[in-house]
């Protein structure tokens, strides 16, 4: 290489290094100016701290988060906003900006996109406190995720659906496939049912038929939480895969829709469903033995646990946040022996989600 297109490239490798760190940087400022605020309360500790927590959609799994959320707000003596955006990600993007523009000490929030959501989760960060629960935004300024690691949610799911399935077609329900939790949840149920070794790195392209290990992964189906489109896309699915052996649904409302479908169309035990969260009709299926069983999350968790990060946040401790930042909420399978007593315990909680003030 002639000396003069040395230099210049070593002067373009130069300046994009520049580039990328001023690109990283405000993000790390943003961590280190939460975190200055934070270090500031604890000479002046907020006596009632205002702190929200935002879902990224609407459905009993978030009933009971909200349960959580307004018991820890409760205990801890602060005001506790709820919301659940029903109309995506515009609709969360204007709640979180309304939730800002009201001062909001701190907002946990689950991230529908958080790649095209990156304008205002640094928005959220400038002008309050960030956390994530559920879903994370791991490149957002966010001080800690709370929840489930997703992808070793999704073995847990795959290895349930092995046990029970020993072959043959296979089908994947999802809501949208943007969400940090869904890609991992997706990809960690595939690794368990194939037996692979665990790789959370791993990526299955959604169109691509997989076939392996006796199985054959005909597809995942996306319905932008559209209930509708869910079932449609069920009944779909069964219609043209005649010899499908298993499903699962990977979201609450797609592995209820499931279920329903299953039991609707005479199906129910001879598809095999291994689920995911906390549906009623999961739960009898489980009861009846039609259903493998079901991987739960711990949703009043996540809402409680929240609420007590960002009112500790605001007396100036972060001593609950651990080095890595996230705040593990483990994931556990239902099964048949459980069924009954995890019912009587949920239905408890989503009767208390409904019930309680939003606001």
């Amino acid at each position: 290489m002639p000396m003069n297109t040395k230099r210049i490239a070593v002067t373009l490798a130069a300046f994009a290094s520049i580039a990328l760190g001023l690109a990283a940087a405000p993000h790390a400022d943003l961590v280190e100016a939460q975190k200055a605020r934070i270090a500031a309360m604890k000479q002046s500790p907020k006596a009632k701290p205002h702190v929200a927590f935002v879902s990224n959609g609407v459905t009993d799994f978030w009933t009971i988060a909200k349960a959580g959320a307004i018991a820890a707000g409760k205990q801890l003596g602060c005001q506790v906003t709820v919301e659940f955006p029903g109309g995506g990600l515009g609709d969360q993007k204007r709640m979180l900006e309304d939730l800002v523009t009201r001062g909001v000490d701190g907002i946990s929030v689950s991230p529908i996109d958080p790649v095209n959501q990156m304008d205002v989760l640094k928005l959220v960060a400038e002008r309050s406190l960030l956390i994530t629960n559920d879903s994370d935004a791991p490149t957002a300024p966010r001080l800690c995720y709370i929840g489930m690691d997703n992808y070793e949610a999704g073995l847990m799911c795959g290895r349930l659906a092995r046990e029970g399935c020993k072959g043959g077609e296979v089908a994947i329900f999802i809501g949208r496939l943007e969400q940090d939790n869904a890609r991992r949840r997706r990809q960690g149920f595939i690794d368990g049912l194939l037996g692979r070794t665990p790789d959370a790195t791993r990526y299955d392209e959604p169109a691509k038929v997989i076939e392996e290990a006796g199985y054959t992964v005909v597809g995942t189906w996306t319905d932008g939480f559209d209930r509708a489109k869910a079932k449609a896309n069920i009944e779909d699915v069964l219609t043209k895969h005649p010899k499908l052996a298993l499903m699962t649904g990977l979201f609450e409302y797609n592995s209820s829709l499931a279920a329903e479908v299953l039991k609707q169309t005479g199906k129910a035990g001879s598809v095999q469903l291994a689920a995911f969260d906390e549906g009623a009709d999961v739960i009898q299926g489980i009861k009846d033995g039609t259903v493998l069983g079901t991987v739960v999350q711990d949703p009043y968790g996540y809402g409680f646990e929240s609420v007590r990060v960002l009112n500790a946040f605001c007396k100036g401790d972060m001593s609950m946040v651990p080095a890595n930042g996230v705040l593990n909420i483990p994931a556990k399978v239902i099964r048949k022996a459980d069924a009954e007593a995890f019912w009587n315990e949920l239905k408890a909680r989503i009767k208390a989600g409904k019930e309680a003030p939003a606001k």
